[in-house]
């Protein structure tokens, strides 16, 4: 699969790749929406791999760009919205929400650069605002899946159990075994009464600085050939 990213700004990372991975162990079919979308990563291999109807979603035209040129050279479809995740009105509602959403923290030294500000920073996407709007476009047993900085794992449960979207699944990401989290994947689910369940580890680098097995199988799933180029609607 080919995607375009541009030059300068946003590009997908192996975070991405990783929650694509770990968001096919629930085989996901029905509707789906990927929030805040980028160029498309996720849900083009969403679309490609399992029998969902996609939605995608980005407040950055240039972005949208990308992800709906991207769908379109790997003849896969998917409905599109240029808008603010938190404004955004449908009638539809999702089986699955999917979403790398932006989670660094506001008062850290910020990028100057507007698209990866956007892409970045929690603050273009408050954690309280982003799942109650999940929850309202959920169906009532709907799945919301993404991943966040594991360093704010509280406020992610508790505003999760706060709009009863109850988290499932959890699995942390360590660079190496030694080292601390700084990512984490979460499976929620509306209404779900379901005791939590922690996964082990995904450990990216082994002793030796390449990448571990279970890493390596996540990007040989995806099977992905990035194109740097400044892509343009016309």
């Amino acid at each position: 699969m080919f995607l375009y990213q541009p030059t300068k700004g946003y590009a997908y990372n192996s975070d991405s790749i990783f929650l694509y991975d770990f968001i096919s162990t629930f085989n996901p079919k029905g509707k789906l929406l990927d929030v805040g979308c980028g160029v498309g990563i996720i849900s083009l291999l969403l679309t490609r791999d399992f029998n969902v109807e996609t939605s995608i979603i980005d407040k950055q035209k240039s972005m949208l760009n990308y992800a709906n040129h991207n769908f379109s050279i790997n003849k896969l479809s998917c409905s599109s919205y240029l808008n603010d995740f938190i404004d955004f009105n449908v009638t539809d509602r999702f089986d699955y929400i999917v979403s790398n959403p932006p989670f660094y923290d506001e008062n850290v030294i910020q990028s100057e650069n507007e698209h990866l500000n956007i892409a970045r920073y929690a603050q273009h996407l408050p954690i309280d605002e982003f799942i109650k709007k999940v929850k309202s476009l959920l169906r009532p047993r709907g799945r919301f899946i993404f991943c966040y900085d594991a360093k704010q794992v509280d406020k992610l449960l508790y505003t999760l159990i706060k709009y009863k979207i109850n988290p499932e699944v959890l699995r942390f990401v360590h660079s190496k075994v030694d080292r601390d989290s700084k990512l984490v994947m979460i499976s929620a689910r509306a209404n779900s009464k379901a005791m939590m369940r922690i996964m082990s580890p995904l450990i990216v680098f082994d002793s030796e600085n390449s990448y571990g097995d279970e890493a390596k199988k996540a990007f040989a799933k995806a099977g992905t050939n990035s194109i740097k180029g400044d892509y343009e609607d016309e």
